[in-house]
């Protein structure tokens, strides 16, 4: 048993963990074809998917900050986050009956080229570049947070610089996925959800064991606790735990943070048919419920232990596992709650730089469209690999310097804004037959997002009170589909395929 948990042995374990990341990268990163990198050639096993989307779809943030809320008294306080999850299940069904038939249908790289089939060259592109703005804020978001929880408890001791562990950070994904792309992330990931998950089971039974509880007496003390609550419909449409807001908000943001998010939608589409990606999903979506009740319970087992060892909670509450895993629980939990950390962060991390590289090669260098020898867009996809590595470094370096909370969970959210028009666009395509003129959409899918904006902040003052939460996204895309109606028509008044591309 280790006596003391100094930053030099979590440096050990850290470069450990990642020489285990580069052994898999060797394995599997032999073929190094577009193919391989966009898509792992169509062949990856479907349970496979399934279990590697889990560390996909949790992430760092979420590793330290689900736990955190539950003890609070606002949003997600409780178990109310489970109502989102319950959504998440309804998305989850529309995305493999609706959407993923579809993206197979088109047989499609980008599921952007969706956009490019159904209206034209101006709404595939405005759907491509949203997703590029707002998943690199995103990403480049969560890969920050994970970065300050390192540096404060293992680079300061060594004088290493921010700016120096953020380049290591985005170097070491870089290094690990520049050949096997989404063939290697697949894989990566199935290895880090394994370490993240291992890393939360540990976490509950190590606080058992410092109670003197075995696993079912945790449970049963957990459900006789102040933090069981489930399901929140007292408190009506102005409470942001409402049932319904929350139901309904979970629904949205998986069909449009999955389904319409090229990074999410890109391991399904590496499996061989429609049914075997359909199977993943249904897999994988019981699996995340499962997930979700097991952080969820780890944050009511850290307040009451809290409560029990007179802890003062931390006033962010994001810090409360850190503190508890490091300060108050064996040595070994430090150790436990660092890899889980680090697993979680890169399990989305380099899944997202990996559908970022994609979607510029696919959407915007048009790959698929020219005639560019093998060797040719495999060196250009190399450097639009580092490119994208840097513009995330840049993106960090910046929030750093910013320093100020408020304004960059202000960016954070102003990237969400832009999944309106996404959910907006694929609404209208699917669910109408109406073509739209080409030249307005760029408008019309800015201006939704700023109208949303302007509705939320002033909600609380217009509509009595009323906020609308996740519930903006809703309106984000119907204000979208609202206007893509009025620049459109039932007849066709431009060619399709309009794209300057197309001859090439």
């Amino acid at each position: 048993m280790i006596q003391q948990l100094t930053p030099g042995i979590l440096l050990g374990v850290i470069s450990v963990y990642f020489i285990a990341l580069f052994i898999i990268s060797y394995f599997t990163g032999k073929d190094s074809s577009n193919q391989n990198f966009f898509l792992a050639g169509k062949r990856t096993p479907w349970p496979l998917v399934a279990y590697a989307m889990i560390g996909t779809s949790i992430s760092g943030v979420t590793f330290i900050s689900i736990p955190g809320v539950v003890g609070g008294n606002g949003l997600n306080q409780d178990f109310s986050y489970m109502q989102v999850v319950l959504g998440y299940l309804v998305g989850y069904a529309v995305i493999a009956l609706v959407l993923m038939p579809i993206y197979y249908k088109l047989n499609l790289t980008s599921i952007y080229g969706y956009l490019e089939q159904r209206f034209g060259y101006n709404a595939y592109k405005t759907g491509a570049a949203y997703f590029l703005l707002s998943r690199s804020i995103g990403s480049a978001f969560r890969l920050y947070l994970a970065i300050i929880v390192l540096q404060q408890f293992v680079m300061n001791y060594f004088g290493v610089p921010f700016w120096l562990t953020a380049f290591v950070a985005l170097a070491l994904i870089w290094l690990y996925t520049f050949r096997g792309g989404i063939h290697t992330v697949i894989w990566t990931d199935t290895f880090q959800t394994t370490c993240f998950l291992v890393a939360l089971v540990i976490t509950i039974v190590a606080i058992g064991q410092t109670l003197g509880m075995n696993f079912g007496e945790l449970i049963g003390m957990v459900a006789r606790s102040e933090y069981s609550q489930l399901f929140f419909f007292e408190g009506g449409w102005s409470d942001p735990n409402n049932f319904f807001k929350q139901f309904i908000s979970g629904a949205l943001i998986t069909i449009v943070m999955t389904g319409l998010d090229q990074d999410m939608m890109q391991k399904n589409l590496s499996c061989k048919s429609i049914g075997d990606a359909q199977k993943n999903m249904f897999t994988f979506s019981v699996t995340l419920l499962v997930v979700n009740i097991l952080f969820l319970t780890l944050g009511a087992l850290l307040y009451i232990y809290a409560a029990q060892i007179g802890l003062e909670i931390p006033a962010k509450t994001d810090y409360l596992y850190p503190t508890i895993a490091f300060n108050h629980l064996p040595p070994l939990m430090g150790i436990v709650f660092v890899l889980g950390l680090i697993a979680a962060t890169y399990a989305s991390s380099d899944s997202a730089l990996t559908a970022l590289t994609t979607s510029f090669c696919v959407d915007f260098l048009n790959f698929e469209k020219n005639e560019r020898p093998e060797e040719v867009q495999q060196r250009q996809r190399f450097y639009v690999h580092i490119g994208m590595t840097l513009l995330l470094f840049v993106m960090i370096i910046i929030f750093n310097i910013i320093n100020d909370e408020t304004v960059i969970n202000g960016l954070f959210k102003a990237a969400g804004y832009t999944y309106g028009p996404l959910l907006g666009l694929f609404a209208f395509g699917i669910f109408t037959k109406r073509f739209i003129n080409n030249q307005f959409v760029i408008a019309v899918c800015v201006a939704a997002p700023i109208l949303s904006f302007l509705l939320d902040y002033y909600s609380k003052d217009l509509l009595a009170g009323f906020q609308f939460g996740f519930l903006i996204l809703a309106v984000n895309g119907l204000l979208t589909f609202l206007g893509l109606w009025a620049i459109s028509s039932r007849t066709r008044t431009e060619p399709i395929n309009d794209s300057p591309y197309l001859d090439q």
